[in-house]
């Protein structure tokens, strides 16, 4: 193989390892990670910080001197969620209600979230904390709870809680875009953003970007191929 050729064939090489790193690139896109906006139900035992609770509030049952919170919010997991800005005070919010025989008492908190957890074309109250002392039967669970503290409940398929004091009007756990998980390992040259950006617009490596890159490796083999032939 003569110099010349070598030479022709580090370059076209070199243009065909970068096609591919471009590829490679593209490729390692991060993808996006889902979210869900619902109401989120807490448990406070006798005072104790709030835990995610491990069933919903129409089958869970507080005891007496507990507290249940709810929050709306976005969020990836469960234990992602945010928690009631406001403490599990039960001292504080039935501090007032004297103890009755046959009934428990159960300190309810209502965080309504903030602009940012809020759907589109809604905006949560102004009055972001609602609290109350909910007096019940023994056996009363913490759905009931909420309904004797916020009015009205509506609810989804399943039981699952979707509103509360008619917030939000509509929507029940709705998936939500979230953030990007992670960054390319290579990021794209910008030759093939633009190409991107005009072949498509759905996050993916684009046809185009595909198609040029398959054109680069293939015209480097049939170089390297030439000159071969040529040495």
């Amino acid at each position: 193989m003569t110099a010349t050729a070598v030479r022709t064939t580090a370059r076209v090489a070199g243009a065909a390892a970068g096609a591919l790193l471009t590829l490679a690139g593209v490729a390692a896109a991060p993808a996006h990670a889902a979210g869900y906006r619902y109401w989120a139900y807490w448990e406070s035992d006798g005072g104790k910080p709030w835990a995610y609770a491990t069933q919903g509030p129409a089958t869970a049952r507080p005891a007496d001197g507990d507290a249940v919170g709810f929050r709306f919010a976005v969020s990836k997991e469960a234990d992602d969620t945010a928690r009631p800005t406001a403490a599990p005070d039960f001292a504080r919010i039935c501090g007032d209600v004297a103890a009755k025989d046959g009934t428990k008492r159960v300190a309810v908190v209502v965080d309504f979230g903030g602009p940012a957890d809020a759907p589109p074309g809604e905006a949560p109250p102004a009055k972001r904390i609602t609290t109350g002392c909910a007096q019940l039967r023994p056996d009363a669970t913490g759905a009931e709870a909420l309904a004797a503290v916020a009015k009205p409940l509506r609810y989804g398929s399943g039981a699952m809680l979707c509103g509360i004091a008619g917030y939000p009007a509509r929507g029940c756990g709705e998936e939500v875009a979230g953030e990007p998980t992670a960054a390319p390992t290579v990021a794209p040259t910008a030759s093939s953003a633009a190409a991107e950006k005009r072949d498509g617009d759905d996050g993916g490596p684009s046809v185009g970007v595909l198609v040029g890159g398959a054109a680069v490796l293939a015209l480097g083999g049939a170089a390297v191929w030439k000159a071969r032939r040529r040495g």
